[in-house]
């Protein structure tokens, strides 16, 4: 999958064409905060969750159709940087992996983390060990690719062509962390400067590397693969944190 290219691209008003991206920048950021802050459960939570990603993942389309006068024209798959996203996902997932089993485990910065983690889970009826497997699944595999495809693909390309390449990266990485926030304070509520911060500061930095393997690239595999480790990274620690506190429900 490319970016489509500024060739094809119909007239369309510049302040327009940022207003929608300005749009698509900030509107994972507001779902994230119905569903983990003012709709922490129940079936408003669901629809919150499962409409706003649907519309995300649509917008990108409607965009495309809207201001190029097309529907997005994939390109014939190919693994450019393939190398290097598998040994940044590596990287990634072995230092978070360490940094957790080797020091923060049992420090006082995940004492309440299990137990949220295990409410929000509840929610979407995720209560047994095979359930959350199914969901790293899920998220692991294809969540991370549709995150590829509206961040890189989307976000990032679009904003390149009315802003120069530094600042295409650093606002959609932005962007990208925004929603990331909102996640890191319902797990890690009073935490600010020594969990949410950092761990925003690096997802950033992730951001910022994804979008520079694309625009090097032109694919999303390399980026997808990479991002996917993450994921799976931080899947394994939800399981370790998931296992000190108990499957099941909450009564």
């Amino acid at each position: 999958m490319g970016t489509a290219t500024a060739e094809t691209d119909r007239p369309f008003p510049t302040a327009a064409r940022i207003a929608l991206l300005v749009f698509a920048m900030l509107f994972p950021s507001f779902m994230a905060s119905l569903y983990f802050v003012y709709l922490p459960s129940g079936g408003l939570a669901q629809a919150a969750y499962f409409g706003g990603k649907v519309l995300q993942f649509a917008f990108p389309v409607l965009f495309v159709l809207l201001v190029e006068g097309h529907l997005p024209r994939p390109k014939r798959p190919h693994f450019a940087g393939l190398g290097i996203g598998l040994a940044f996902g590596l990287a990634v997932a072995a230092g978070m992996l360490a940094l957790y089993y080797g020091w923060l485990a049992d420090t006082l910065l995940f004492t309440d983390t299990g137990k949220l983690i295990k409410g929000k889970l509840d929610v979407f009826h995720v209560s047994s060990p095979a359930e959350y497997l199914l969901l790293s699944v899920v998220i692991v595999a294809v969540h991370s690719l549709a995150e590829e495809y509206y961040w890189r693909w989307f976000t990032f390309a679009q904003l390149n062509k009315v802003v120069n390449l530094p600042l295409a990266i650093a606002l959609s990485s932005a962007a990208f962390v925004g929603h990331h926030v909102l996640v890191l304070h319902a797990y890690f509520p009073g935490r600010l400067w020594v969990a949410v911060g950092p761990i925003s500061l690096a997802i950033g930095v992730g951001g910022a590397f994804w979008a520079w393997l694309f625009a090097r690239t032109q694919t999303i595999y390399s980026s997808w693969l990479s991002h996917a480790l993450v994921d799976a990274a931080i899947f394994v620690i939800g399981w370790d944190l998931l296992q000190r506190v108990g499957w099941g429900p909450t009564p």
